[in-house]
């Protein structure tokens, strides 16, 4: 499907590859995937340490300039703010550097902008109760644009519309509240036209992050897709695994491993074109019926796992007897598709990590097919 038009005339360049239905991730991230979820909060934290990293290396140096163009009075308390913004900044860089979920990202872009907002607030307190002129007022006057920049900073996140919006409202406070310290000296007509321009800029830089992002999700899509079925590919199987055990604490994990019953003899007896419409069909039937937290992966050839978070052992059971009762598909020859399915849960099977799930789940698929197929095995007791 092509993405709609609007988009086009909001976004400007879109990727072709932007489904219609993928538009709302745009607008907010509560029906992200959990692996964009991830691989975005990887992106955000690189470069809000790139960014801190550029700022406790600026900050300081501008002290200079500061000395030779303020008088002392001036830019001595400036220099004080300038070393406490550049330890801020340091220890931004060095804050939860191993931690790479998105609430990590969130908290360090927020801190990312509230140092230089609060840094914004002292020096201009500091600079409204100085008369300067020549090239001292100019040096001054730059302290002005800080809230611009920003905010034009904000447009190289790849954020969702609502998280840049979100950001931006304390750098547009920050703004008013400085020029609000002392009211005698607002200039009401000069403070509309800025904030009116902040607002804008503001604006502009959600597009231009909703924009990267658009791109981040056609290309995360690509990466963690399955080619042939469209259900996720084994390694970002493995990724969703790994995510789904770090987060574990006391909710269930159920995982269901399928191997579809004789499905070399569907290949030898119709061709690969006819099995390949088979492992499309039977992931489009199990699909329709799946919750949108549940993750379909094609493990590899005809074998697939379906992972099933907050979801007990006989929850589980009593969902796999439902798809097959509905049907996994059809064979060429117009017969029922089965499968050999085994069950693992994360809690009730004591499972270390990940891989001794799928381990017991597999075993458990063997056996089901040792023991005459087209049926589940769960706790070691076949469900036929």
């Amino acid at each position: 499907m092509k993405t709609p038009s609007i988009w086009h005339k909001l976004l400007g360049l879109l990727p072709e590859g932007l489904q219609s239905e993928e538009t709302l991730l745009l607008l907010s991230p509560s029906q992200h995937l959990p692996l964009l979820s991830h691989r975005r909060a990887q992106m955000l934290l690189t470069r809000v340490r790139l960014f801190a990293a550029l700022f406790a290396v600026l900050t300081p140096l501008w002290i200079i300039v500061d000395m030779l163009t303020l008088p002392r009075e001036l830019w001595q308390p400036l220099a004080l703010l300038r070393l406490a913004a550049t330890l801020a900044f340091y220890l931004l860089l060095k804050w939860r550097a191993d931690d790479k979920q998105l609430t990590a990202a969130y908290q360090a872009i927020g801190w990312l902008f509230a140092i230089p907002t609060a840094f914004y607030i002292g020096s201009h307190w500091l600079l409204q109760h100085v008369q300067l002129a020549g090239l001292s007022a100019a040096i001054g006057a730059g302290y002005a644009f800080l809230p611009f920049v920003l905010l034009a900073g904000l447009a190289v996140f790849p954020l969702t519309v609502l998280e840049s919006l979100l950001f931006s409202i304390p750098t547009l406070l920050g703004f008013a509240l400085s020029n609000l310290l002392d009211l005698t000296l607002i200039n009401w007509p000069s403070l509309s036209g800025e904030l009116w321009l902040l607002s804008l800029l503001a604006g502009v830089a959600s597009l231009a992050g909703a924009s990267q992002l658009a791109f981040i999700i056609v290309l995360v899509r690509q990466a963690i897709r399955d080619p042939l079925t469209g259900v996720f590919s084994r390694r970002s199987g493995e990724e969703v695994l790994a995510l789904l055990q770090a987060n574990r604490s006391r909710q269930p994990l159920s995982l269901a491993f399928f191997d579809i019953d004789h499905f070399k003899a569907i290949n030898d007896a119709h061709g690969h074109q006819a099995g390949d419409r088979v492992l499309r069909h039977f992931t489009d039937n199990l699909a329709r019926q799946l919750r949108r937290s549940d993750v379909l992966v094609r493990w590899g050839g005809e074998e697939f796992l379906l992972l099933l978070p907050d979801t007990t052992l006989s929850q589980a059971c009593q969902l796999i007897e439902r798809l097959r009762r509905h049907g996994l598909g059809e064979r060429p020859d117009g017969g029922a598709l089965t499968a050999s399915i085994g069950l693992a849960e994360w809690h009730s099977d004591n499972c270390q990590d990940w891989q001794q799930l799928v381990n017991l789940a597999d075993l458990r698929m063997y056996r089901a097919k040792q023991t005459g197929r087209d049926q589940m095995i769960c706790q070691d007791i076949a469900q036929v």
